[in-house]
């Protein structure tokens, strides 16, 4: 193993967004610099990053010249272009490495890793044609999802088909891309679990996150989720074996339904920090982003252990509508936690930031983060 990357050094991180920005907090309060690249000026993290690099993920150079500067690379979205991370992997290590970042970006990659890995997930079947569309249908059975291979997130580049005659006018609505038609899963909850796996090989796990969507957007996740012990314990197993097989030094996020009958299918996977995992930052010993400072810079990992039962909500874009929000009526709240993002537009659905909620357990601080939300809308 590679000497640790000690405080002091200057980190580089490949996107501005929120994720990156609370990377960012935490690398500071260790007491690292931090570069950030992105195609935009003032984002989020570049706010409060010691040097924000603004450049097209396209300009090979510009990223060589930024990863040579800084002494290790990470990414805070995967559809940062593969080839960007690997310009940045001639000059530094890329962690985790560019490759993973590859496999999850695209649908179909991650699909078929996921089944090399041995690990459970919805029937699938991939198709680039008409021909190919019409054979995955009738191999996956209907209802069933049109989901575009790339760039797709929130419930974009997707398609529901209830009968199998839908299936090519749905793909038309979608511009006739590579898909994957995923079987709908007749599942009773979604749950997600953030886990870190350091430089050598030691594995932190977060117990699994309740999540509520809106939208196709994520609304509310609850930690602990209420679940039987084996469940739990498949989810954390589930985790576990993607972390090692997948040789990850990071963090990832495994979103996963849970069936009637108590089994667990895998729908997708994030290679860093997930929204789920934000209210670790205020519940847990050791959040999901120092753990991924900690595992990019070699150093141990930290404990997942909770300090208490917690709730997060998002706040989109639409509670500017009317104004702005009433942030002083939600304050008020006792175990309420306020987090902005530094973003200047607020459009609807956009992620603008999220409460934390603080409880003495996982149903009352859901009520709580719901009832701050609510107090943020003016009459």
């Amino acid at each position: 193993m590679s000497d640790p990357i000690l405080p002091g050094a200057t980190l580089g991180v490949l996107g501005g967004g929120q994720l990156g920005r609370m990377f960012t907090m935490v690398a500071r309060r260790m007491g690292y610099r931090v570069t950030v690249f992105a195609p935009d000026d003032d984002t989020p993290a570049g706010q409060i990053a010691f040097r924000e690099v603004r450049a097209p993920y396209e300009d090979l150079d510009a990223v060589r010249a930024f990863a040579r500067e800084v002494a290790v690379v990470t990414f805070e979205f995967e559809n940062v272009p593969a080839a960007t991370a690997a310009a940045a992997a001639e000059m530094a290590p890329v962690r985790p490495a560019g490759s993973l970042l590859h496999t999850t970006q695209q649908r179909r990659r991650e699909k078929e890793a996921l089944r090399a890995a041995g690990v459970p997930t919805v029937r699938f079947a991939c198709a680039e044609t008409a021909a190919q569309l019409e054979t995955a249908i009738t191999e996956v059975g209907t209802p069933a999802i049109l989901k575009t291979i790339a760039w797709g997130y929130d419930g974009k580049g997707q398609r529901r088909v209830d009968r199998a005659e839908q299936a090519a006018a749905a793909w038309k609505e979608l511009g006739e891309p590579p898909v994957v038609v995923e079987a709908v899963a007749a599942f009773e909850r979604e749950i997600s679990v953030v886990g870190a796996r350091g430089l050598d090989g030691g594995m932190a796990i977060y117990e699994p996150i309740a999540n509520h969507h809106a939208d196709h957007i994520l609304d509310l996740s609850v930690c602990p989720a209420d679940l039987p012990p084996q469940v739990r314990d498949r989810a954390v197993d589930i985790t576990r074996t993607l972390l090692a097989a997948w040789d990850v030094v990071g963090v990832l996020c495994v979103e996963m339904f849970l069936l009637g009958d108590g089994e667990l299918l895998v729908n997708e996977v994030a290679p860093r920090p997930h929204n789920s995992g934000h209210l670790t930052i205020d519940a847990h010993t050791c959040s999901q982003f120092e753990q991924q400072v900690r595992a990019v810079c070699g150093l141990p990992l930290g404990s997942a252990v909770a300090i208490s039962p917690a709730a997060m909500a998002n706040l989109l874009g639409d509670l500017w509508q009317d104004g702005e929000p009433d942030w002083a009526s939600a304050c008020a709240l006792p175990g309420i936690k306020l987090h902005l993002y530094g973003k200047a537009e607020a459009r609807p659905g956009r992620k603008m930031g999220h409460l934390t909620a603080l409880g003495t357990c996982g149903g009352a601080a859901a009520q709580t983060a719901a009832a701050a939300r609510e107090a943020l809308r003016r009459d």
